[in-house]
């Protein structure tokens, strides 16, 4: 398993956690998401062998919002 923090910008209530949370932890491959709004990061815990992060942050790219 692999673990990824990304800096993600545009997110400022709960809607926007539900998004990304549900969205990216509906990936084949994606064990874990933690959105931490204060800090604009989303945790990942991932396997590398099912889902690459390019998928993850196009994902939340496609919610709208800025990857870093």
């Amino acid at each position: 398993m692999e673990n990824v923090i990304l800096k993600v910008k545009g997110m400022s209530c709960g809607h926007c956690v539900s998004s990304i949370e549900g969205s990216v932890g509906n990936l084949a491959g994606v064990k874990s998401v933690k959105v931490n709004l204060k800090n604009g990061e989303v945790e990942i815990e991932y396997n590398s062998s099912e889902i690459g992060i390019s998928d993850i942050k196009e994902t939340i790219d496609d919610q709208g919002y800025d990857v870093e």
